[in-house]
């Protein structure tokens, strides 16, 4: 894991966090136990010990303004496909483990579901809100921060605000996914790529290009097609490359729903994986590992990115005062299955 944060060079206190990494707990058990719950006494111990180690002090100020909480979180979500579906998955049993729940708006990439799902948030009084950074409604999101309400970002960011990110390695990861295939010998290496609006699909793409760079290959606009994070658009983008006069050997797909659709165009019109063109996705998902040949994937960390929300989460609610944004990047794993072949 990788991580920035602004305080750095700046000597800061113990936080909430800290006193779960010494004890060896959950950051939900800390709090539970700094509000008075009941948990188990070894935990108890444990904890008691790391505060008196570190010389913990809770803010008392601080704590005793958060008298209002509803220990609800929101959570905006753009869709609920495979990725987004695991995260809602994972974030809700880690938040509902630090005595929270998840309350959960999907919005379907309209911005003004967005602006609507934002006053209701806010009508609800949530303690904080976890989204998908949607650049549309900054100000309302801005709005949201002023009044005291943290934002936490994951999977696309929103940059100038104050709001703290968890995100991960984007570019590196389809760097080295590039430079796999490339080390196999594809020079022509189609894209399927996001919205260029949104961090994650502007990050691919740049991982994507400057590998070639970095191998002496020509970037060729041609071969990278948008394909808007869609099954259909995946298909028609495939389609697209492959009536190239010149088409590629490999496509890399910038999420899994892109390359589903890619298999799905190339299937219908006799092409066979790796034995006609090797293809490659962002983000695995388990139907990658039922296809015969299996696909080469990029496996995003979902469980711990929500881990990690929930913690930033937890010490935002216990330690309002907790200092500047964090900004989080998580490494991600490269799984290599049938679908890529060495051209010979």
């Amino acid at each position: 894991m990788r991580q920035t944060d602004r305080t750095a060079g700046k000597r800061r206190g113990a936080t909430i966090i800290d006193v779960a990494r010494v004890a060896d707990v959950a950051v939900g058990t800390v709090s539970r136990y700094l509000n008075g719950e009941t948990i188990r006494r070894s935990n108890r111990e444990q904890i008691e010990r790391a505060i008196q180690d570190l010389g913990y002090r809770r803010n008392a100020a601080a704590a005793s303004i958060r008298t209002d909480l509803t220990h609800m979180i929101g959570f905006l979500v753009p869709t609920f496909d495979e990725f987004h579906a695991r995260m809602l998955e994972y974030l809700a049993i880690s938040v509902r483990q630090t005595g929270r729940a998840l309350l959960t708006y999907c919005h379907g990439g309209d911005p003004r579901v967005v602006a609507e799902a934002l006053d209701f948030f806010a009508a609800q009084r949530v303690d904080a809100l976890v989204m998908d950074g949607t650049a549309e409604v900054y100000d309302r999101v801005d709005d949201l921060i002023h009044h005291d309400i943290p934002i936490i970002f994951y999977n696309n960011d929103v940059r100038g605000l104050a709001a703290d990110r968890v995100m991960v390695e984007n570019h590196r990861a389809s760097y080295r996914l590039i430079s796999h295939l490339i080390d196999l010998g594809h020079t022509r290496i189609g894209m399927l790529t996001g919205d260029p609006r949104n961090s994650s699909g502007i990050e691919r793409l740049a991982g994507y290009e400057q590998a070639l760079r970095d191998r002496g290959i020509v970037v060729d606009a041609s071969l990278a097609v948008r394909g808007n994070w869609r099954m259909d658009g995946g298909y028609e983008a495939t389609k697209r490359l492959m009536s190239l006069e010149s088409p590629p050997t490999a496509i890399f797909s910038a999420n899994y729903g892109m390359a589903v659709g890619a298999l799905s165009w190339l299937k219908e019109n006799g092409r066979h994986v790796p034995d006609d063109i090797s293809l490659a996705s962002f983000d695995d998902v388990a139907i990658f590992r039922l296809y015969e040949a299996g696909i080469t994937a990029v496996a995003q960390p979902v469980a711990s990115i929500a881990e990690t929300i929930t913690d930033i989460l937890v010490e935002r609610l216990t330690e309002p005062s907790g200092g500047a944004t964090r900004s989080v990047v998580l490494e991600c794993d490269i799984i290599l299955r049938g679908s890529t072949r060495r051209i010979t």
